[in-house]
């Protein structure tokens, strides 16, 4: 008898079971269950991590880190090269005793800047010296002049203005002025960052650099009419 040239057919129960496919590594995958990959960990992320714990040597490296731009702040805020040290010693010293309650809500910088400003504010009203308040420095007023847009350059602060003339104008602002005037147009920072800082508004931070550049022109003008007089 003949060999039939067709398989044979196998029932239900002896098909073999299939294998589902196996996704290659560059192919996304539609899982329901699919978790994110957890953002990388940064050196500096890991330096703080091992501060956190306790670890002497990476405190020491996050001061190196940050050393210069606290001093920086402070050197603005106060005008005296003296005080400048001795609060950044002070804020450095307050980072030791609560670097364990920061929770990277924010960044680790501006944390630590927030923290430097109320070491030099403290340090400011201890003295007598009058200091506006953080609430009152980021409370927005509108008779302050004609509107303009706000955070643009202010071209009349442009050019060549005398550096000490312009250094003493800022030295003269009130501290909430000068305050946000310093972290923004000196030290760079953005607005985002300086109303986290402060916990104000991006539109506050933007309003009171306003109202610090009126001032800071006026006081310009005021030093060239001297200057010109003399």
């Amino acid at each position: 008898m003949p060999r039939t040239r067709f398989p044979k057919q196998t029932s239900e129960a002896s098909r073999p079971e299939t294998v589902p496919e196996k996704h290659s590594k560059g192919e996304p995958q539609n899982s329901a269950h699919e978790v994110a990959a957890p953002a990388p960990i940064t050196p500096e992320a890991e330096i703080l991590a091992r501060a956190q714990a306790g670890d002497h040597y990476a405190f020491a490296h996050l001061y190196s880190l940050h050393k210069r731009r606290i001093y920086s702040l402070c050197l603005r805020m106060v005008g005296n090269v003296a005080e400048a040290e001795d609060l950044t010693q002070e804020a450095f010293l307050q980072l030791h005793r609560k670097i364990a309650t920061f929770r990277g809500d924010s960044a680790f910088s501006t944390w630590l800047h927030r923290l430097s400003i109320n070491v030099v504010l403290m340090h400011l009203r201890k003295k007598g010296l009058p200091v506006m308040s953080l609430d009152e420095a980021v409370e927005p007023s509108y008779d302050d002049g004609p509107g303009r847009s706000f955070g643009a350059p202010d071209l009349s602060l442009t050019g060549s203005i005398d550096r000490l003339a312009l250094e003493r104008a800022v030295a003269a602002l009130p501290a909430g002025y000068r305050l946000i005037f310093v972290l923004h147009d000196v030290e760079g920072f953005e607005h985002n960052e300086i109303a986290a800082m402060l916990d104000c508004s991006v539109g506050n931070s933007k309003s009171q650099l306003h109202k610090a550049r009126l001032k800071l022109r006026d006081a310009l003008r005021h030093s060239m009419r001297k200057g010109g007089r003399e």
